[in-house]
C-alpha cells in the first residue's frame, strides 16, 4: 500500500500540475488538494504510533476517525456474551488504553447487564485494605525441591506465541515489553529466533510435539540439541506442551512454502519441506514417561524450572499423572491450564468449538486433584485463556491459579485490531503475518514500550481489587470471593460452583463422588 501510494502520489501531481498549468487555472485547488494529501500521506508513513496508518496512509486514517466517533455510534450496544466473543467492546477499550496510557476509567457506570446470566463479580469489603501500603508487582517464585534455579515471576507473563504465527517485528515488541516489565516471554512451539533474543527478555522455551529446535533429522526429541539450545541465559523455564485449548488432540502442518531458510534453521528442519507436528509427544506414552522426561529435562537444563500445558480433556488421565507424580515423588515446576476458548492463527472449527474444557473449569479441576492427591504445595498453576484484566486474573487465582499468561491481550497491546485475518497473512496491523509490506507498520520501539505499559496497568489494577476485597496478599483470595449469577434470581459464589477439596482427600480414600469414577479410571503406565 505503500508502494501505491507512492506512485499514485507523483503521477497524481503531475498530472494535477500540468492541468493547471495547460488546461485552466482552476485545477490549481485540485493541485493544492492533492499536495495536502501527500504530506498528510508521508507523515503518516513516517510516524511510528499507529500501524494503521503507517502501512495504509491516508485511507488507514478512516479507521481512527470512526474510532474517535465509536461511542456516539454504538455506546450501549455490547456483545451479548460477558466474556466477549472473541472480546468484547469494553475489554478491548481498556486493553488499548492501557497499552497507549491514556485515560481508561468509564462515564455512566457499568455498561454490561449486570442481571444476565454468566455476570460476575468480586465482593469488596466495608474495610478495604490501603492500595498504597499492598506490594505493587506481587510474584510468584517457580521451582520445586528438585530445581536449582527457580524462577522469580510475574504474575502476568505473554502467553505461546510462535514466530512465524507471528512476525518478527511482533516477537521483537513482545520480548522488548517483557524486558522493560520484568515479565516473561513463551517462546511457543515454533522454537527460539533471534527476534526472541535480541531484547534480552525473560524466555519459557515451550517444546511441542514436533519438539522444534530440540530435534534430530527424525524429528525425535534430540537430547544433545536441546542441552545447546537451552543454555542461553535468556530461557528462564522449559514448558512441555501436551495440549493447547485452540485445537487440543489436533497437530499441526508447515506447509512447505511457509518452510523458509531462516524457519526451517530455527526449527531444525529442512527447509522447503511440508513438516508435520504429530497430535502426540513420542519421547514418552504415558503418566509415568512424561514425569520421567520432566525428570531429563530439568537435568539437561541445569536445573531450571520445568512443566507441562495442557487443555483438560478426559480426567482420568491427569488423575494418572498426579498419581504418577505422587508415586516418583518427582513433580513438574508448574502446570499451565489452557482452556477450550483459547485462540489460534488458524484451527478446524470443530476443535475450536466443540474439544477441551473451559479453562474456568479446567483450572478448578487441576488445582483440585493436585490439592486432592496433596501434592499441590510442589506446583505453581498457571491460567490461560482469554486473561484480559485485572479482574480476570483475580478470578483465576481465586479459583486455584498462582498466575497467568495472557496472548490475544499482548497482541492487542502491540496494535492487533482482531482483524480475522491471521490465518491468511493479510494481518493488516504487521502482528501476524510475515509479508514486510505489511509487518513495516508494526514499529518495534514504540509498541515494546505498550506492552510493557499495559502489563503494568492489569498488574496495578488486580492489586487495587485485592485492596477493595480486603485482602492484601494474592493467597488469601478464595472462591468465596467470586460471585456469579446464574439465573435471574439466583446467585452463587465460585465455592458453590467449584466445590474445594480438603488436602490429601484423594490419598486417603476419600474420594467425591463426582471424581471417583476418574481417579479409579487413572493408570501411570498408560495413558
Amino acid at each position: 500500500m505503500r508502494r501505491t501510494f507512492i506512485i499514485t502520489s507523483f503521477f497524481s501531481l503531475l498530472v494535477t500540475g500540468l492541468l493547471s498549468y495547460a488546461v485552466s487555472p482552476w485545477w490549481l485547488v485540485t493541485f493544492i488538494i492533492v499536495v495536502l494529501l501527500v504530506i498528510m500521506g508521508i507523515y503518516d508513513m513516517l510516524q511510528t504510533r499507529h500501524s494503521i496508518m503507517r502501512t495504509y496512509p491516508v485511507v488507514g486514517r478512516i479507521r481512527y476517525w470512526m474510532e474517535d466517533i465509536r461511542p456516539k455510534m454504538y455506546q450501549y450496544f455490547i456483545e451479548s456474551d460477558i466474556d466477549g466473543s472473541p472480546i468484547n467492546r469494553i475489554d478491548r477499550s481498556t486493553i488499548y488504553q492501557r497499552a497507549k496510557r491514556e485515560m481508561d476509567t468509564m462515564p455512566f457506570g457499568t455498561q454490561l447487564n449486570v442481571y444476565q446470566e454468566g455476570y460476575e463479580w468480586v465482593s469488596h469489603s466495608i474495610s478495604p485494605k490501603d492500595f498504597n501500603t499492598l506490594n505493587h508487582d506481587p510474584r510468584i517464585t517457580i521451582g520445586n525441591k528438585d530445581c536449582t534455579q527457580p524462577y522469580s515471576s510475574s504474575i502476568l507473563n505473554v502467553s505461546a506465541m510462535s514466530f512465524g504465527a507471528l512476525s518478527s517485528n511482533a516477537i521483537e515488541a513482545l520480548n522488548g515489553g517483557a524486558k522493560i516489565g520484568g515479565f516473561a516471554h513463551n517462546t511457543g512451539e515454533g522454537g527460539i529466533s533471534a527476534y526472541h533474543l535480541k531484547h534480552g527478555g525473560d524466555l519459557i522455551w515451550q517444546i511441542g510435539t514436533g519438539y522444534f529446535g530440540c530435534r534430530d533429522e527424525e524429528g525425535n526429541f534430540s537430547a544433545e540439541v536441546f542441552k545447546k539450545n537451552v543454555s542461553r541465559p535468556q530461557i528462564k523455564m522449559i514448558e512441555i506442551k501436551l495440549s493447547q485449548g485452540a485445537k487440543p488432540g489436533h497437530g499441526g502442518i508447515l506447509p512447505a512454502k511457509k518452510n523458509t531458510l531462516e524457519i526451517a534453521t530455527i526449527r531444525h528442519v529442512k527447509p522447503f519441506t511440508t513438516v508435520a507436528s504429530p497430535p502426540f509427544h513420542t519421547a514418552f506414552n504415558s503418566p509415568e514417561g512424561l514425569i520421567r522426561f520432566i525428570q531429563q529435562l530439568r537435568a539437561l537444563s541445569d536445573g531450571r524450572p520445568v512443566g507441562f500445558k495442557l487443555c483438560v480433556g478426559k480426567k482420568s488421565e491427569f488423575a494418572g499423572i498426579c498419581k504418577a507424580m505422587a508415586a516418583l515423588d518427582t513433580y513438574p515446576d508448574f502446570i499451565t491450564v489452557d482452556g477450550g476458548e483459547g485462540g489460534t492463527g488458524a484451527a478446524p472449527q470443530e476443535f475450536s468449538n466443540y474439544v477441551g474444557a473451559p479453562m474456568m473449569d479446567g483450572l478448578a479441576f487441576v488445582h483440585n486433584m493436585l490439592v486432592g492427591f496433596g501434592i499441590r504445595q510442589h506446583i505453581k498453576v498457571i491460567a490461560s485463556g482469554k486473561i484480559l484484566s485485572g479482574f480476570h486474573i483475580l478470578r483465576a487465582i481465586a479459583l486455584g491459579a498462582d498466575g497467568c499468561n495472557s496472548a490475544r491481550a499482548m497482541m492487542m497491546a502491540i496494535g492487533c485490531i482482531q482483524a480475522l485475518l491471521c490465518n491468511t497473512n493479510r494481518c493488516p496491523t504487521g502482528v501476524a503475518t510475515q509479508d514486510p509490506k505489511l509487518t513495516v507498520g508494526l514499529v518495534v520501539k514504540d509498541k515494546k514500550q505498550r506492552v510493557a505499559n499495559y502489563h503494568e496497568e492489569v498488574v496495578k489494577s488486580f492489586v487495587e481489587l485485592c485492596s477493595a476485597a480486603g485482602v492484601s496478599e494474592k493467597e488469601q483470595l478464595n472462591r468465596s470471593h467470586i460471585y456469579r449469577r446464574v439465573f435471574m434470581n439466583e446467585v452463587r459464589t465460585f465455592e458453590d460452583i467449584f466445590p474445594s477439596l480438603q488436602p490429601g482427600c484423594i490419598i486417603r480414600g476419600q474420594i467425591p463422588e463426582k471424581y471417583k469414577q476418574d481417579v479409579e479410571a487413572a493408570h501411570t503406565d498408560r495413558w
